[in-house]
């Protein structure tokens, strides 16, 4: 037995109320995980960005604006 499989067993033995709760668990959880991913991508963007924009090139460009 998987360990969904044996949560799904102990959670069909709840009350609703009870469930509800576990259900809205999973569901922060799975929104927790959702926006680590987000920011774990936006830092790598960052990062790889940074060489197109900190450059002495633009810097120079920019500044005869």
């Amino acid at each position: 037995m998987t360990l969904a499989e044996l949560a799904f067993e102990y959670l069909k033995t709840l009350p609703d109320d009870q469930a509800r709760e576990v259900l809205d668990f999973i569901r922060y959880l799975k929104m927790k995980q959702e926006r680590a991913t987000i920011m774990d991508l936006m830092t790598a963007q960052e990062l790889t960005l940074m060489h197109i924009w900190d450059n002495p090139e633009d810097d120079d460009a920019w500044n005869e604006f």
